[in-house]
C-alpha cells in the first residue's frame, strides 16, 4: 500500500497535467452549432437536367452549441463560383466548408429553398425535414462561364415582408460562419448538359 506521503506528489502532478490542459480542447466540430444532412433526395455530384424543376427532399441535424434563434434553410443555389474551387460534400473538412459556403451564399441566388424558424440550445440535437422543389436553371452564367449548382444548409435571420400583390414573404440573412460559430453543411451538384 502507498503511503500518504508518497501519493502527495504523484496527485499534485496529475492535478498539473489536467490543469494545463493536456487532455487538449475539443476540436471546433464539437465546440461550435453545426448543421448536418442525415439524408438527402440528391447525392453529391448528381447530375441535375437544365430547366427541370426537381422535388428535392433533405433531413437535417443541428447540433447547437450556444442558444441561438432565427431560420434553418435548405436551399438549392447557383452560383458564380468556380466549383472546381470548392469541395462541399459530408466529409469534407468543416471548418473549409464553412468558409466556401459564406463564399457561395454571397455569391450566388436561390432557385428553391424551405426554412424553418428555429430556437436552440446547447447540447440540443434538432432534427429537420426540408421539402421543396428545385429548378436548375436553364443557362447557368450569363457569360457561358462554368458555374457551380449547390445545396446548402445553413442558419440566418429572417424578416417577413408584404408584397405589392399581399402575399408575405421571408427574407433570410445568412448568419456569418465565424461570428456565430456556425458550420453549414452543403453538397456540389452537376447540371448535366440537355442532349
Amino acid at each position: 500500500m502507498m503511503s500518504w506521503r508518497r501519493m502527495v506528489p504523484l496527485l499534485v502532478a496529475c492535478a498539473a497535467l489536467c490543469a494545463s490542459g493536456c487532455l487538449g480542447k475539443p476540436e471546433i466540430e464539437d465546440r461550435w452549432t453545426r448543421i448536418d444532412i442525415a439524408s438527402a433526395s440528391v447525392a453529391p455530384y448528381q447530375n441535375m437536367v437544365p430547366g427541370a424543376a426537381e422535388l428535392i427532399s433533405v433531413r437535417a441535424a443541428i447540433t447547437y452549441r450556444s442558444i441561438l434563434t432565427g431560420f434553418a434553410v435548405a436551399e438549392l443555389r447557383v452560383s458564380s463560383v468556380d466549383p472546381a474551387t470548392v469541395v462541399l460534400e459530408p466529409t469534407a473538412n468543416r471548418v473549409r466548408m464553412a468558409n466556401e459556403i459564406d463564399l457561395i451564399l454571397r455569391n450566388s441566388r436561390s432557385v428553391g429553398r424551405a426554412t424553418r424558424a428555429v430556437t436552440g440550445w446547447d447540447h440540443l440535437i434538432q432534427h429537420i425535414d426540408f421539402n421543396f422543389v428545385g429548378v436548375t436553371p436553364a443557362v447557368l452564367d450569363s457569360t457561358g462561364a462554368p458555374a457551380g449548382l449547390f445545396l446548402v444548409c445553413y442558419l440566418g435571420s429572417g424578416v417577413e415582408i408584404e408584397r405589392a400583390d399581399g402575399t408575405d414573404s421571408l427574407v433570410v440573412t445568412p448568419f456569418a460562419s465565424q461570428q456565430y460559430e456556425l458550420l453549414p453543411v452543403g453538397l456540389e451538384l452537376n447540371a448535366a448538359v440537355a442532349p
